[in-house]
């Protein structure tokens, strides 16, 4: 690419010319990353969503129970530690409503535990993105077929992660009013002295009954 001192390109060949671009072109497609690590056995998945959203985080975690749930017949209570980014904290009226929804769906008591602001690298997934980076490292993400290539390629304490696609519109900023708000917030058991970071939710009808 070749600019003029005005920052205008001129490959053309016509005389025409357009604004040139100090970096790379912007993508045409941008795809968000989701992880879900179970700590007790270090299976890792991989989730790839058009956009990070509180409704791509629940069908994530949907989708991944439905997967493992066959195999895990003897759990009735699941932790979930976050980072309480803003699509999934404890004051997220979406995410709040769609985790009482999957703790019904499940019959799981889950259990909604929060790192601290500033404090997300303590979080073991943390660790799994730069496997991932360290994969496609100097790769071009040219589609989607190429990133979820290198997903299936990397390992995490010496396995595959399992790797999926989420699909969906995952509109931004969807909240609930404070009158849609009052039945899940009476669901959601919030601890007196972190009411923000740590919430228990209890399934209306318990798994296994």
């Amino acid at each position: 690419m070749h600019t003029s001192a005005g920052g205008k390109t001129r490959t053309a060949g016509d005389g025409s010319s357009a604004k040139g671009l100090d970096h790379d072109p912007p993508p045409a497609r941008k795809w968000t990353p989701l992880g879900i690590l179970m700590v007790a056995t270090g299976a890792l998945s991989l989730f790839f969503g058009p956009r990070e959203t509180s409704d791509l985080w629940a069908d994530g975690l949907g989708r991944w129970w439905d997967r493992v749930k066959g195999g895990l017949g003897h759990v009735r209570r699941l932790v979930v530690y976050l980072d309480n980014g803003p699509n999934c904290s404890g004051s997220r009226t979406q995410f709040l409503k769609r985790m009482v929804a999957f703790a019904d769906a499940s019959g799981l008591v889950v259990r909604l535990v929060y790192y601290p602001p500033y404090h997300s690298k303590y979080n073991p997934v943390e660790r799994c993105w730069s496997a991932l980076e360290r994969k496609w490292r100097g790769g071009l993400l040219t589609s989607l077929a190429v990133i979820l290539g290198y997903a299936r390629r990397m390992t995490w304490q010496g396995e595959a992660p399992a790797v999926d696609t989420l699909s969906g519109g995952y509109p931004s900023g969807v909240t609930l009013t404070k009158a849609e708000m009052r039945p899940v917030e009476a669901r959601l058991e919030r601890s007196k002295t972190l009411p923000k970071y740590d919430i228990t939710i209890r399934p209306r009808k318990p798994r296994g009954r």
